[in-house]
């Protein structure tokens, strides 16, 4: 019985490898191109909804940036 259930287990296995694919779910990253007088603030406020400092601090994680000062035509990935 153990052994029915090992094979049973490793064909089901074997069928979701080959089954499975990847998902572009996930979509292309967003690129923003910095403007004159842009903030960090008034990007995260224009384009996430809710309290602002979540996305700067989101903001600031996927672009490695050291401080909230940002330059014109400077890209930044959205989150």
């Amino acid at each position: 019985m153990f052994v029915k259930f090992i094979g049973v287990l490793l064909a089901g296995l074997v069928f979701w490898a080959v089954a499975a694919h990847s998902s572009d779910g996930a979509g292309h990253p967003r690129i923003y191109t910095v403007k004159r007088y842009d903030t960090l603030w008034s990007i995260a406020s224009s384009h996430y909804s809710g309290d602002p400092r979540a996305a700067i601090y989101r903001l600031e994680e996927r672009n490695d940036l050291a401080g909230d000062v940002v330059q014109p035509g400077q890209k930044l990935v959205l989150p």
